[in-house]
């Protein structure tokens, strides 16, 4: 049976999105003899009406958990469609004779595949790429003891408790805390600041990927050298230290201690780098 077998609403804008929890709120629960019935009959007869019932019965849990996530900066709409795919993973699988109710059993998966989307979607900043920063990266805001900034020694508690080091504690503080950027982009003294826009039109191109594919023996790349030519010293001394260094590469901090600027302000300069990369990469390819 596909994972697919419930087509989930699109959800384009606050209007729709207040009426899918509104309409999904006002489902009916199922018993446990219900749902035990209908377990049993997709799991022996893969009763596809049977499915439909049981993830019906349960999207008010997805839209409880995606509440959850709401501090990343991402819409709820797309947390929730990310969570009811979880969800469908979790009834497809769903046993009824464990004595496990499917809620219980369900939690796993939705949390499960809205973290993969968090963490694919922050991707572009280099967040996130081993186990141990994941864990920091879901667990920093529960475990600061206020709203504040972490001070040395609570940085360094939260570094031991997660088992990273106390500079990615920093980075991932500031980068959790930052401000929202416009997505048309500003002016700042000195340089234009970053416009997103820029490089979210072809999701299937981001400059992460490109640079990491391009790292070692294609560092000599006709194309990528010409793309760092575009770069000014400082914006291509970033892109090398944080991309394309052999072994570990520079935190924000570092560089912000480099450049006596804020960790935020490096993070803007990679991001305008790492879009000019890109646009330079595809002509290339195109040419």
């Amino acid at each position: 049976m596909s994972d697919v077998f419930l087509p989930v609403p699109a959800l384009a804008g606050a209007s729709s999105l207040e009426s899918y929890i509104q309409a999904v709120n006002r489902l009916p629960m199922l018993s446990q003899e219900e749902e035990t019935a209908l377990g049993e009959r997709l799991r022996e007869h893969n009763d596809v009406e049977a499915a439909r019932r049981m993830v019906l019965s349960h999207l008010r849990l997805v839209v409880s958990i995606s509440r959850q996530y709401m501090g990343y900066g991402l819409p709820q709409a797309d947390l929730i469609q990310e969570g009811n795919i979880g969800l469908m993973k979790a009834v497809r699988r769903f046993d009824p004779h464990r004595g496990v109710r499917l809620v219980s059993f369900a939690v796993h998966w939705i949390r499960a595949e809205i973290n993969e989307y968090v963490v694919r979607n922050w991707r572009m900043v280099k967040i996130a790429t081993t186990k141990a920063q994941r864990k920091l990266f879901f667990n920093l805001r529960s475990m600061k003891p206020g709203f504040g900034s972490l001070n040395e020694g609570e940085t360094r508690e939260v570094a031991k408790a997660l088992g990273v080091k106390p500079e990615e504690v920093r980075e991932m503080e500031v980068r959790l805390t930052g401000g929202d950027v416009s997505l048309e982009g500003g002016q700042d003294e000195d340089e234009s600041a970053v416009s997103p826009l820029a490089y979210l039109e072809d999701e299937g191109a981001e400059p992460s990927a490109i640079l990491a594919a391009e790292q070692g023996s294609r560092l000599e790349s006709e194309g990528l050298r010409d793309a760092l030519a575009q770069l000014d010293a400082r914006s291509r001394r970033i892109v090398e230290a944080r991309w394309l260094r052999e072994g570990d590469s520079a935190t924000l901090q570092s560089l912000a201690d480099e450049f006596k600027v804020s960790a935020e302000r490096i993070r803007q300069i990679e991001q305008k780098a790492m879009s000019t990369l890109r646009k330079v990469l595809a002509e290339h390819a195109t040419a």
